[in-house]
């Protein structure tokens, strides 16, 4: 039993890294352990795991299943392992978050070696998704996006304060192109556009009348990224217009490498969330978390 359960943790973090390589660092192990391990747990098991190439690891049909039974089970006992350290009366275990790259820069990063001091016996577990995840599924403690986006089920504390858009570009762009006046003028402008990291599919932009009337926009042109921070470096070489997240976006402009256009077209909106399901019963090291960031916007607040 011991055996096929260190083969069984083994198998799982092969399958959410996809890399025996990467697998095998993380577990403090030799690559050439973790092949063995794996193939004696397919051995005991009579099935096949994992279609194995010189350049990619893929799960068969026998290990999705077997890595959709054993993920929320793991998760449970790593829960309930951790759980004991909560009888000391201080927060610890590890946290595992999922987070959009944006809400990382602006929400967790920041605050990150602060929440960490007070913290010393929680770790983070942070994986970067664009895409909203099942964290149930998944085996994460909870997530950080936008308000608007989130399941209702879900139980969601604030942790930002109001988000608004910021449509930039460098000043040479607009000296040399002109400023659009209305978001529709975008079509005759070099965009640089968004493709999210998860699915793939291109972000259309978003804006609202004077009258509140919300719509959004396909734009299009030369230069395509999944990274926003970059997206803002090459606007401000004025290569084309960038649509960022104000909070973002704001170095560039307190500096001049960006201006503003179109900010009537820009409302406020429902900033970042902590979200986890309801059904859940809170551990201490996810209290920690949500009591240190609902009071972060205030902390910002405060500095600035």
């Amino acid at each position: 039993m011991k055996d096929e359960l260190a083969g069984i943790a083994t198998f799982l973090r092969v399958a959410e890294k996809k890399s025996f390589t990467t697998a095998a660092a993380e577990l403090g192990v030799t690559a050439s352990a973790v092949s063995q391990t794996v193939r004696q747990l397919e051995d005991r098991l009579g099935v096949r795991l994992f279609q194995r190439t010189t350049r990619s690891v893929s799960l068969t049909e026998a290990g999705q299943r077997l890595l959709d039974r054993v993920r929320p089970a793991v998760a449970d006992v790593r829960d309930a392992v951790e759980s004991l350290a909560e009888l000391r009366d201080r927060p610890a275990g590890t946290l595992r978050i999922t987070i959009s790259q944006v809400a990382m820069a602006i929400v967790l990063e920041p605050v990150m070696d602060a929440f960490l001091a007070e913290h010393p016996d929680i770790r983070l577990d942070l994986s970067i998704d664009d895409g909203l995840v099942d964290i149930a599924a998944h085996g994460f403690d909870a997530g950080v996006r936008l308000g608007e986006v989130l399941d209702k089920e879900m139980i969601a504390v604030r942790v930002s304060g109001e988000q608004r858009s910021a449509i930039v570009g460098a000043p040479s762009y607009f000296a040399k192109h002109g400023k659009p006046k209305h978001p529709r003028d975008l079509h005759r402008h070099d965009c640089i556009g968004y493709r999210r990291i998860t699915g793939g599919d291109m972000y259309k932009w978003e804006f609202d009348e004077p009258d509140g009337k919300a719509f959004q926009m396909a734009v299009d042109g030369r230069i395509v990224a999944n990274d926003g921070n970059m997206m803002l470096r090459v606007a401000a070489r004025g290569l084309g217009v960038a649509y960022a997240l104000e909070d973002v976006a704001r170095p560039y402009l307190e500096r001049g490498d960006l201006v503003r256009v179109l900010a009537d077209y820009c409302a406020p909106f429902p900033g970042f969330f902590l979200y986890y399901p309801s059904r859940i019963q809170v551990p201490l090291k996810l209290r920690a978390l949500i009591d240190f960031l609902s009071k972060a916007p205030k902390r910002r607040k405060r500095k600035t």
